[in-house]
């Protein structure tokens, strides 16, 4: 009995310790993510490099063809992630960071510095206290997330619509109730790693690293948005 039970201790701190190797590789790729992204936006941002993209035609067309690029790669990643090598989604997954600096500097440029750097600040103590929910509660968020959901699709919705009215007052609660929904999806996404970390087959370093990329861009995209929404919120504009 107690070999037993000492063989069942050793797999349950084995399976712990995949669990967690898992969850800091995610948690990394994320962090080179957002560097990557924070590095070229502050280089367009804030330095001379910027200034034709935001002065010319051209750079206008540039900004839009980024856009455009981030949303292929990230159906890329999302739809043909178990079909990809782990190498082929990692760099994917930095390319889409590296566009998102450069079409995020075209929204910071209209920002003080202090605004973006008090955004950031907040945005990440937010996403940190929700992350931490995420990994340490015991309530099933799976039906949280289904709602999160659907109110994300209305989000989308709202802003498209808001492009044709420039409303003001729809930005600002379209800002208030973005930062709730992304909030809400970082506990949810958190809790879905942790779980797939617990079940992801520690001898498949393919499969691992797949998982850390989709993990790492799902909280990513968490992030930027609670960033993004906080900005819009209480940035104050140049």
């Amino acid at each position: 009995m107690a070999t037993q039970n000492s063989a069942t201790l050793r797999r349950s701190v084995s399976r712990a310790e995949v669990t967690n190797a898992f969850l800091r590789s995610v948690y990394n790729w994320m962090a080179a993510g957002l560097g990557l992204t924070a590095a070229i936006s502050f280089a367009l941002t804030y330095t001379s490099l910027g200034d034709a993209l935001f002065t010319t035609a051209i750079g206008h067309y540039i900004g839009l063809g980024c856009v455009i690029a981030e949303l292929v790669l990230v159906f890329t990643l999302s739809l043909r992630i178990n079909k990809i090598e782990g190498s082929t989604a990692t760099t994917l997954f930095l390319a889409y960071s590296a566009l998102n600096g450069v079409s995020l500097s075209f929204l910071l440029i209209s920002y003080t510095a202090a605004s973006v750097a008090q955004a950031f600040i907040v945005a990440t103590c937010m996403f940190g206290a929700m992350s931490l929910y995420g990994l340490i509660t015991k309530r099933d968020l799976t039906g949280m997330g289904s709602l999160l959901f659907m109110g994300l699709i209305g989000l989308i919705i709202a802003s498209v619509v808001n492009i044709f009215l420039g409303s003001s007052a729809l930005e600002f609660g379209i800002s208030i109730v973005g930062v709730l929904i992304f909030l809400g999806l970082t506990a949810y996404d958190t809790q879905f790693l942790r779980e797939m970390g617990e079940t992801v087959p520690a001898d498949d370093a393919t499969a691992v690293r797949r998982g850390a990329i989709i993990g790492a861009l799902r909280l990513y995209l968490d992030f930027i948005n609670i960033f993004i929404m906080l900005l819009r919120l209480v940035g104050d504009r140049r």
